[in-house]
C-alpha cells in the first residue's frame, strides 16, 4: 500500500526533501545548504551540481530518518527557484556554466537594449512579464554570448536549457525526459502565456535556438520514472515523478488557494504574492506579472505576481554581514522590546526593487537615523520593511483584480514570526491567516504529483486537510498606518536616486 509522497523542494539557499502522509502531514524531512557564489557586484550564481547533489543527500537523509520503505512512496513531486537558468551538455550532462540565479542582475544592461528597441509591448501581450533581468531569457543569452563552447554545442544539437526542476528530472530519469511545466515556463520571458507555446519571435530576437528549450507539460502529470542508474537511488527506482511546479505557484496551491481572488504570500529569501485569476488571463495596469499558477486536468488557471527580491534575505543580512543578531529570533525579540522603530526605515533593495516598481538600479538604503536609534529600531525596520513591501503589493493586487483584499494566506520560513505578521495586519489593512502547516510550497508539489496518480481524489480531499494555526488582525487605525505608508513611499524614493546605469 502506498502512503506517502515525496516532495523535493529546491529553493535558493538550500534544498530539502520532505515526505507527506495521505493527510498532508510531515512524516520526515531533511535539509542541507549550499554555497552561493558571487563573482561580481549583482552577480550570484550556483554550482548545478551541489543543487544535484544537496537535493539527493536530503532525499536519502529524509527516507533513513523515517525509516521509510521505498515501496510505500506513491509519487515524486518537485517544486524549485524559479528563473535560475542552467544550459548543459545533453550527451555528458555537464553544465556548460554555472547556474544563474534569479537574483543576478548581470543582465540589466540586455533588458535596457531590449526596451530601447520597442519589445517592452510585445513582451507584456504575450508573456505577461515586464523586461527584466530577473526572468530566464537574458540569462540564457548571456551564456549563449559569453561562453564559446555553448554557441557550438547548439549548434551541433548538443545543448538543453532548463530552470531547475528540468534539471533535476532530467538527472533523475538518467538524461531521459527534458521537460518543464506551464508555471516555470511562464518565468522565462520566452513562452506565450496564452498560445501555450514557446514564442518564435522572442527567441529569434534574443538569439536563442528553440531546439535547447524543454517540452511543456502540464504541473500534474507524470514525466517519468527515477532511474535505476541513479548513484545512491537504486531503491528508488520507477517511482514515477509526477509533479513539477515554480515555488511561489505550489505555495498557492498548497494553501488551498483554488479560488478566483484566494491569494497567499510566501515570506522566504523574498517575498512573492500570488493570486488566483482563474482560468482567465489578467491583465495588469499596476506593473504587476501576469502568470501561470498550474495546468491541471486540461485547464490551465492564471495567476497575477508581485515580487519584492528581499525579505527573509534582509534578516540573513542583518545576522551575517551586520552581526547584529546571532539567530533570526533574536530579531523578533529586539523588534518586540520597542513600540515603534523609532522613524528609522529600510529599504532592501540590494539587487533592485521588484513590484510594482521595478527599479533594477535601486539600491538599498536606511533613512531616519538620529541619536536615539539603537539596536531594536533596526530590527524593527528589518522586520517593517519586509511588511511594507508586501503592503505595496497589496495595493496594486486589489486595484488590478477590483478585489478587495480580506484575507491574506501566509507560508515561508519567516511566517513563524508573530510580530512580523501582525505588523503585516497592521499595514496591509487585512487578516493575515497562517495555516498549522507553514511548508505549503513542498506541499503543493506533494499535493499535485499526488492528485496524477491518485493518492488524493481531487481537489476537495486536498481543501479539508487544511488546518488554521493563527489568524492576525489589523490593530492600528487608519491615520497611523497612512503615516508609516508615507514615510516608506519617501524612503523608497531615495533608494531609487542610486543610479549605476
Amino acid at each position: 500500500m502506498k502512503k506517502y509522497v515525496l516532495a523535493l523542494d529546491q529553493g535558493t539557499t538550500s534544498s530539502r526533501t520532505i515526505v507527506f502522509d495521505k493527510k498532508g502531514r510531515i512524516v520526515s524531512k531533511a535539509q542541507f545548504e549550499f554555497e552561493q557564489i558571487y563573482p561580481n557586484s549583482g552577480w550570484v550564481e550556483h554550482n548545478p551540481y551541489e543543487i544535484l547533489d544537496s537535493q539527493l543527500r536530503s532525499l536519502s537523509v529524509a527516507l533513513r530518518n523515517g525509516k521509510i520503505n521505498p515501496k510505500e512512496i506513491a509519487a515524486i513531486g518537485i517544486t524549485n527557484q524559479r528563473e535560475t537558468t542552467i544550459l548543459w551538455d545533453k550527451e555528458t550532462g555537464k553544465p556548460v556554466y554555472n547556474a544563474i540565479v534569479w537574483q543576478c542582475r548581470r543582465t540589466a544592461q540586455i533588458c535596457e537594449k531590449l526596451k530601447a528597441e520597442g519589445l517592452d509591448d510585445y513582451v507584456k501581450e504575450h508573456t505577461g512579464l515586464l523586461i527584466d533581468a530577473y526572468f530566464s531569457a537574458t540569462k540564457i543569452k548571456w551564456i549563449l554570448d559569453n561562453v564559446p563552447e555553448a554557441r557550438t554545442l547548439a549548434a551541433e544539437g548538443k545543448l538543453l536549457f532548463g530552470t531547475v526542476e528540468t534539471w533535476l528530472i532530467w538527472n533523475l530519469t538518467n538524461k531521459q525526459v527534458h521537460i518543464t511545466d506551464y508555471s516555470n515556463a511562464a518565468r522565462t520571458m520566452l513562452f506565450d502565456i496564452e498560445k501555450l507555446c514557446w514564442d518564435e519571435h522572442l527567441c529569434k530576437t534574443l538569439g536563442i535556438p528553440m531546439s535547447i528549450l524543454p517540452e511543456v507539460k502540464e504541473s500534474s502529470s507524470v514525466y517519468g520514472y527515477v532511474s535505476e542508474d541513479v548513484a545512491g537511488l537504486k531503491e528508488l527506482a520507477g517511482i514515477p515523478i509526477s509533479g513539477a511546479i515554480g515555488d511561489q505557484q505550489a505555495a498557492l496551491f498548497g494553501q488551498a488557494c483554488f479560488n478566483a481572488g484566494q491569494a497567499k504570500n510566501t515570506y522566504g529569501t523574498g517575498c512573492f504574492l500570488l493570486m488566483n485569476t482563474g482560468d482567465k488571463r489578467p491583465h495588469s495596469k499596476n506593473n504587476l506579472i501576469e502568470g501561470i499558477a498550474w495546468g491541471i486536468n486540461g485547464k490551465v488557471i492564471y495567476d497575477l505576481e508581485g515580487s519584492a527580491f528581499n525579505a527573509g534575505s534582509v534578516i540573513k543580512w542583518l545576522r551575517d554581514e551586520l552581526r547584529m543578531i546571532s539567530e533570526p529570533s533574536e530579531c523578533d525579540f529586539l523588534a518586540e522590546s520597542v513600540r515603534d522603530s523609532n522613524g528609522v526605515y529600510l529599504v532592501p533593495a540590494f539587487t533592485g526593487l521588484g513590484a510594482p516598481y521595478w527599479d533594477m538600479y535601486a539600491r538599498g538604503c536606511i533613512v531616519g537615523l538620529t541619536r536615539g536609534a539603537n539596536r531594536a529600531h533596526f530590527a524593527r525596520a528589518v522586520l517593517e520593511s519586509i511588511a511594507y513591501q508586501v503592503a505595496d503589493l497589496c495595493e496594486a493586487m486589489s486595484k488590478d483584480s477590483d478585489i478587495i483584499m480580506s484575507e491574506l494566506r501566509v507560508d515561508g520560513g519567516a511566517s513563524v514570526s508573530n510580530i512580523l505578521l501582525q505588523i503585516q495586519a497592521n499595514l496591509s489593512s487585512t487578516k493575515v491567516n497562517r495555516p498549522k502547516l507553514v511548508e505549503t510550497t513542498a506541499l503543493g508539489a506533494a499535493y499535485m504529483a499526488g492528485l496524477a496518480v491518485g493518492f488524493w481524489k481531487d481537489f476537495d480531499e486536498i481543501e479539508k486537510v487544511r488546518e488554521v494555526d493563527r489568524v492576525f488582525v489589523p490593530l492600528i487605525d487608519n491615520n497611523t498606518r497612512e503615516e508609516m505608508l508615507k514615510g516608506w513611499h519617501k524612503a523608497v524614493e531615495r533608494s531609487k536616486e542610486w543610479e549605476e546605469k
